[in-house]
């Protein structure tokens, strides 16, 4: 391999892993944003999302199977998100460290859960044929070059996720009700919305997202009661970074994060890149407090 190839594919592993942490950083860019919550259980819902698509890919064979899993995940995690806000959150809503506190509770469980119902070991989701196979450039410059066509799909997916959300946010009346809400709570409220049942929509399409992430982080590796421990601090990192509440921010935030951590990993191992991202972040933060693009919004100011 040449040095540009490597040169290259380390810049595509970098957008590869920043798509990743974006699909796992959505949510809770969305969560807090509109209801300033720490969700611990976050990485959870990413696991819940490779088991859902372990036992979609048992029911329902064939090479398209897991584009199956895709809605099957985003529906089951966005169900069980609705059914934590609606537990849980909403109530702890006005004391957001016990909200904290009780999410990391429900993190346990949900652990503890599938290492009872799938083992400790871990399950394998089998990516189909028509993923499991790499583009490589044999000759010229480029020559030993590897790009997986597993996480093309993965970088197509981001691409229609994000379009998605900007669509709903910008076109939409749901989007429109809760920029309102984002901006201002009480005068949301006063003009008719519920601002109750925007926060609950708003938490489990949050977790759904996550559902699908689970579903694309299973192509990469098995699927473990921890699986999900591995992107919940860099996704909180990136919200951080990103400017909280702001989905752009987010992305670009996801960008940033996982060109550091696969430019790093060219002259050091995989510990220390984390490391350099954690500086890098802090460093950051201490020229730009306000992260990447700062959103204006009662909820955040109060």
């Amino acid at each position: 391999m040449t040095e540009t190839a490597f040169f290259l594919g380390q810049i595509f592993n970098g957008i590869s892993v920043a798509s990743l942490f974006v699909l796992a950083a959505l949510g809770l860019a969305l969560s807090f944003g509109l209801m300033r919550v720490i969700n611990m259980a976050h990485g959870e819902m990413l696991m819940l999302g490779g088991y859902f698509a372990y036992l979609t890919l048992h029911v329902v064979p064939g090479p398209l199977a897991i584009l199956v899993a895709m809605p099957v995940a985003f529906l089951g995690a966005a169900l069980i998100g609705a059914l934590l806000d609606w537990s849980v959150i909403h109530r702890l809503a006005s004391r957001p460290l016990d909200t904290l506190l009780a999410t990391w509770g429900v993190s346990l469980i949900l652990q503890q859960g599938a290492r009872s119902l799938f083992g400790a070991i871990g399950v394998e989701v089998v990516a189909p044929r028509w993923l499991d196979k790499a583009i490589l450039v044999h000759q010229g410059p480029l020559a030993g070059l590897a790009v997986p066509e597993a996480r093309l799909f993965i970088l197509a997916l981001t691409a229609a996720v994000l379009g998605g959300i900007a669509l709903l946010m910008t076109k939409t009346r749901l989007g429109l009700y809760v920029r309102a809400v984002n901006q201002d709570r009480p005068i949301a409220s006063a003009t008719g919305i519920d601002a109750r049942r925007i926060d609950l929509m708003v938490f489990a399409l949050g977790t759904g997202i996550a559902g699908m992430a689970g579903v694309v982080l299973a192509l990469l590796g098995p699927v473990t009661p921890t699986v999900g421990q591995s992107y919940i601090v860099p996704a909180f990192l990136v919200v951080i970074l990103g400017g909280l509440g702001s989905l752009t921010g987010t992305a670009i935030a996801a960008f940033m994060v996982g060109m550091i951590s696969a430019l790093a990993q060219i002259f050091v191992d995989v510990s220390v890149a984390q490391v350099l991202i954690l500086v890098f972040v802090i460093l950051f933060l201490q020229v730009r407090p306000q992260g990447v693009i700062a959103i204006r919004s009662r909820a955040l100011e109060s």
